[in-house]
C-alpha cells in the first residue's frame, strides 16, 4: 500500500480513542478545497513511507495506542488495503477507515471481513452538485450505494460535509439529511482557507460566517 504520511498520535481523529493515523497516497477525486494535494496530485507525491517501519512502531505502541485511522487520499483505491487492515486487526487495534464512498465493493469487502470498527464517509454535497465539487465525473449510484451500505452495516459510522459557499447550501444539506436520516452522527466541517488547496480561486469566494456555520450545525449536525 502506498503511504504518503504517518501521524504517531491523535486524540481527535478517532472519536473516543487514542490513535495513530496512516495517510494513503492517491485519490480519485479532485476536490478544489482539498488542503493536502501532496496526497492527491501525482506530481506532488513524495517517496512513499516504509510500511514495515510503520508496523514496527505500531507493534511497540500496542497496549498504549487504542486505534489506527486509515485515511487519505482515498484508501479504497489501494490494492493492498485489505491486507493492511488485516494486519492492524491481528495486532488488536481498533480500525477507523475514512472514505469518499466511491468504491462500495471495497467497503462491502472490509465490512464482511470485519476489518473495520468505524467508517467515516465524506458526503460532499447534494447529488446534483457532486461533479462541481469533486472535479471529476462521479458515479452517483455508487456514492448512494456506499451510503446505504454503511448505514446498514452495523459498524459505527460518521458522515461529514465541508461547508463551502456555494458548493453546499442549506438546501443541499436538506438533501443529504434525507439520504442519511437524522439518527446517525453527522459532522459539518468548516472550510479552512489555505494557500495549499488545489483550487486557489476558492479563496476569493464568499465564505460562511461563524454565525452561519453555527446555525447550520444546530439544524443539521447530529450525534454530539
Amino acid at each position: 500500500m502506498r503511504i504518503g504520511g504517518f501521524q504517531q498520535f491523535s486524540l481527535i481523529d478517532y472519536p473516543g480513542k487514542m490513535a495513530a493515523i496512516v495517510f494513503t497516497q492517491g485519490c480519485n477525486f479532485r476536490c478544489g478545497y482539498c488542503y493536502n494535494p501532496r496526497l492527491v496530485c501525482p506530481k506532488q507525491f513524495e517517496a512513499p513511507l516504509d510500511e514495515a517501519a510503520i508496523f514496527e512502531f505500531l507493534e511497540m505502541r500496542r497496549g498504549k495506542l487504542e486505534g489506527v485511522v486509515v485515511t487519505g487520499g482515498e484508501p479504497t483505491i489501494q490494492s493492498g488495503l485489505v491486507d493492511f487492515l488485516g494486519k492492524l486487526k491481528a495486532m488488536n487495534y481498533a480500525v477507523k477507515l475514512d472514505t469518499n464512498g466511491s468504491n462500495p465493493d471495497v467497503l462491502a469487502g472490509v465490512i464482511d471481513l470485519k476489518l473495520v470498527d468505524f467508517i467515516a464517509m465524506d458526503i460532499k454535497t447534494s447529488m446534483a452538485k457532486y461533479e462541481k465539487v469533486i472535479g471529476v465525473k462521479p458515479d452517483l449510484e455508487r456514492i448512494k450505494q456506499s451510503i446505504n451500505l454503511i448505514l446498514n452495516s452495523g459498524v459505527r459510522c460518521q458522515f461529514r460535509t465541508t461547508l463551502l459557499k456555494p458548493h453546499c447550501t442549506e438546501e443541499d444539506l436538506k438533501e443529504i439529511q434525507k439520504m442519511i436520516g437524522d439518527s446517525r452522527q453527522y459532522v459539518l466541517q468548516l472550510f479552512m482557507p489555505s494557500s495549499s488547496i488545489i483550487d486557489k480561486s476558492l479563496l476569493e469566494q464568499e465564505h460562511y460566517t461563524r454565525n452561519e456555520v453555527q446555525r447550520l450545525r444546530l439544524l443539521f449536525q447530529r450525534g454530539f
